[in-house]
């Protein structure tokens, strides 16, 4: 029986094994399983003002619109939904929304063609993707991205 210091040594010259997948601690199994995202909803202040700003991204309305109470919005297969909150005041700083996009230079210049101003030009992060934020008229941070190749 080889000892415990060659049982799971790679053959030289060979990439080490993959480390194995970890079941998220107390899994037994006995809870869904995530697919997807279906959608995120953000609280609007504004719903005409918000619905414009996301067509201008380039969303398409898929049921409501300004005038409603609650408005779903279509990029491809991926649904950002908006709900009318006015009143309510806004939170501190919530965290962002970010959408892959094929071309992050193209998405900036087009967007901005459009009269959005994006907090700055896209650049590259450590973390490995081109990325850039802009802020929608009820102050939630949206980022259009793509990783690094």
């Amino acid at each position: 029986m080889p000892d415990a210091t060659t049982i799971d040594a790679p053959a030289a010259g060979s990439a080490p094994a993959p480390a194995p997948r970890r079941a998220p601690a107390g899994d037994r199994g006995d809870h869904p399983r995530i697919e997807t995202i279906s959608a995120v909803t953000l609280a609007t202040g504004h719903m005409a003002l918000a619905v414009a700003f996301y067509e201008k991204l380039g969303f398409a309305v898929a049921s409501g619109g300004g005038d409603a109470e609650f408005t779903t919005l279509a990029a491809g297969a991926q649904r950002l939904n908006l709900t009318a909150e006015a009143g309510r005041g806004s939170a501190a700083w919530w965290g962002r929304v970010i959408f892959h996009v094929a071309d992050v230079d193209a998405a900036h210049r087009a967007v901005s063609a459009r009269g959005i101003q994006p907090d700055f030009t896209p650049r590259d992060a450590p973390w490995g993707e081109r990325y850039f934020h802009m802020t929608d008229p009820d102050g939630h941070e949206i980022s259009f991205a793509r990783p690094l190749t």
